[in-house]
């Protein structure tokens, strides 16, 4: 006997009147539900925090038989009973509760589309009955029914339809098979006036007895049978095998190794060239502004502090769209979850819960938001841990950094190129490791919980959704770029300008020299000597500004490892944000240079007052070394404090962080001269 759930029923809300409706998407993890926000709303969509949350939601724009439709990517949930942040706020928003959300106050959507994974409908089924029995206007889209029909799975929608009271719409998100059927049941449910009806499996019986939860259970089990056709053997033996690869101790480690070297080498590789068109198009506009504008300051900065500020860094757009790219499209295929499953191996040995493996994983895109959605772990030693430990792994600000350290080092080698960036990768892992394991056994003692997580079927990667992904990525990167960077480009500029100084007098008799010279007719030589004198009096200018003084101050700390007067003013500025050091050395290069030369040639060309070579080796290791460690960013540890609670972790966080980079990085340093030497 098939046991029947109640909820109350709560108001069941009008449709709307005019043009305009709002429509929440709602599904489990891994269901397919970012897919299908995407095919439905291209690049229409906006990222944003739900207000007085820090759990982000997608917002997008859609055309639906001359409906403009709002759509809104809910938190992917198993459950709307459970206690973490994003099923609360799920629930909230379905309910109308969720202030601001859709630009209205406590507003319920005006339809939901439910989506359900056709490859296992049990478990979809236990949230699908929450959603329903709300009373919202109801759309189910079945998607990966392809992937079912690949593993014999048959299910009869219409039945289906009738057992949840609503339309069923069969589709393919990643391929776009069924979405003109899908919009038409979306139009033709906002459209109608009738009322949902709940269907009387759900809503009658209100005195079923027994435990709840399992009432749910049964009820979906029930569904199932009555809906679905399964064969006989329900594992994949082709999943099962590549399995036995991706989630074994030691051969899973070694596939996450070879992955993420293949995927650096050829984000190297296919970077090169749109990077050496960035290159050129800034080269030429400073060039062709320098013509325009008359010299002064204000071709200094426009020239020197905000094309060549923000031209350092934006030059590395291409990797940092790549890198989102390929991580979006292992996601995707399933991989990251069995990444995971090797992970929490580890993990768990060094007091790390496995719930942290996403807000970790999340780090390596910024680690904010990796901070704020630790709150999904509810033991409050776990989430500590997890927030100390996350700004170590490498965030997108660093790649700017490592790419320019990299091109430094191995100019024009994608493979050698990759084994760094890989080297710098698993420094970060290596040290989050290493410091939860000294949390775990001295302050934050204690046994971290255990990893539960679904492992999604293999499927075909889709392009279309990687490619929003990197384009809204990309655009993240563009914006920060042309704001906070632009800003701290042009304040720079004038800490580095400011206040003038008298010419050196051995700049002057240089130029009196170059003088005579072009009298005599040795056009060359007095060229390059007004050149010399020209840098000369730049460099003079720079040591004595207020970015030039604020770095020989610093220079008694940071000698030790390998870094001048000039490398220290770069170092103070990426507190603000980290790529920040790459503008700050473009603007320190490129001051004193007729055209608007290349970051890397002036570097590579920069010398110290002995003489030699201010990027050297193990200058360059120990930098990267330093930026792998070093929290150098004032807005993470903001966030630290506030999500842990108090102010005195992190505090805690910046001081071990710097300790562990400084030191790090004199090693670093005092190893590879003594090689190299």
């Amino acid at each position: 006997m098939t046991a029947t759930v109640s909820l109350d029923v709560l108001k069941t809300p009008q449709p709307p009147v005019n043009g305009a409706a709002n429509v929440a998407l709602v599904g489990n993890p891994n269901c397919g539900k970012t897919t299908l926000f995407n095919m439905l709303t291209g690049m229409r969509a906006r990222t944003a925090n739900i207000a007085g949350t820090t759990v982000e939601t997608r917002q997008g724009k859609t055309i639906i038989d001359g409906r403009s439709i709002t759509l809104i990517d809910l938190p992917g949930m198993y459950s709307l009973s459970d206690p973490s942040p994003e099923q609360m706020i799920a629930r909230r928003a379905l309910l109308g509760e969720a202030e601001g959300l859709n630009g209205a106050s406590n507003k319920k959507p005006d339809a939901v589309v439910l989506l359900l994974d056709a490859t296992n409908i049990q478990r979809n089924l236990l949230l699908a009955g929450q959603v329903i029995e709300l009373g919202q206007p109801t759309v189910v889209a079945l998607n990966m029914c392809d992937l079912a029909d690949r593993a014999g799975i048959t299910i009869d929608t219409k039945s289906l339809s009738e057992e949840l009271g609503c339309t069923v719409v069969p589709i393919c998100a990643r391929s776009g098979n069924g979405l003109p059927q899908l919009r038409e049941a979306l139009s033709a449910r906002l459209a109608s006036q009738e009322p949902h009806v709940l269907p009387q499996q759900l809503s009658a019986c209100s005195t079923c007895g027994g435990c709840p939860i399992r009432a749910r259970f049964d009820w979906a089990e029930g569904v199932e049978q009555r809906c679905a056709r399964k064969p006989m053997g329900e594992h994949d033996p082709i999943t099962e095998k590549v399995d036995s690869v991706f989630t074994h101790p030691v051969l899973g480690v070694i596939s996450f190794v070879a992955i993420m070297f293949t995927m650096f080498a050829m984000i190297f590789w296919a970077a090169d060239y749109p990077m050496g068109w960035i290159e050129s198009g800034f080269e030429a506009l400073g060039g062709w502004v320098g013509e325009a504008l008359p010299a002064g300051d204000l071709n200094s900065l426009v020239v020197d502090g905000v094309i060549g500020g923000v031209g350092g860094v934006v030059v590395f757009l291409p990797q940092i769209c790549l890198l989102f790219l390929f991580l979006s499209l292992l996601e995707d295929t399933g991989y990251l979850a069995r990444a995971a499953v090797v992970s929490d191996r580890l993990m768990r040995r060094v007091g790390l819960p496995g719930t942290s493996f996403v807000p970790l994983l999340s780090a390596h895109a910024c680690a904010i938001p990796a901070i704020m959605s630790s709150r999904i772990i509810e033991n409050r030693r776990d989430r500590l841990v997890t927030i100390m430990v996350a700004p170590l792994l490498t965030c997108s600000a660093r790649l700017p950094v490592y790419a320019m350290v990299t091109a430094l080092l191995v100019p024009n080698q994608p493979m050698k190129a990759a084994i760094i960036f890989v080297g710098a990768y698993s420094l970060g892992i290596a040290a989050a490791l290493f410091v939860a394991l000294l949390l775990n056994r001295s302050l934050l003692k204690g046994k971290a919980q255990p990893l539960v997580i679904e492992l999604p079927s293999y499927k075909a990667p889709n392009l279309r959704n990687a490619f929003i992904t990197m384009v809204d990525r990309g655009q993240a990167f563009l914006i920060k770029a042309g704001t906070v960077i632009l800003l701290i480009s042009i304040v720079l500029w004038a800490a580095m300008t400011y206040p003038k100084s008298a010419p050196p007098a051995e700049a002057v008799a240089m130029q009196q020299q170059a003088e005579v010279l072009a009298a005599e007719g040795q056009v060359a030589e007095a060229e390059a000597l007004t050149l010399e004198a020209e840098n000369l009096i730049s460099s003079n200018n720079l040591s004595n500004s207020i970015a030039g003084r604020l770095g020989q101050a610093i220079e008694p700390a940071i000698k030790p490892l390998g870094y001048d007067w000039r490398i220290g003013v770069g170092i103070v500025s990426s507190f603000a944000a980290r790529e920040v050091v790459v503008s700050t050395l473009s603007i320190i290069h490129s001051v004193g240079e007729e055209d608007e030369a290349m970051l890397y040639d002036s570097m590579r060309g920069a010398k110290l007052a002995d003489g030699t070579p201010m990027y050297s080796t193990a200058t360059c290791l120990s930098l990267l070394v330093f930026f792998v460690l070093a929290m150098q960013c004032l807005p993470t540890s903001i966030v630290a404090a506030k999500e842990a609670g108090s102010w005195k972790w992190a505090a805690l966080q910046f001081t071990y962080m710097t300790v562990l980079a400084y030191g790090a990085a004199l090693v670093t340093f005092v190893a590879t001269d003594a090689m190299v030497g």
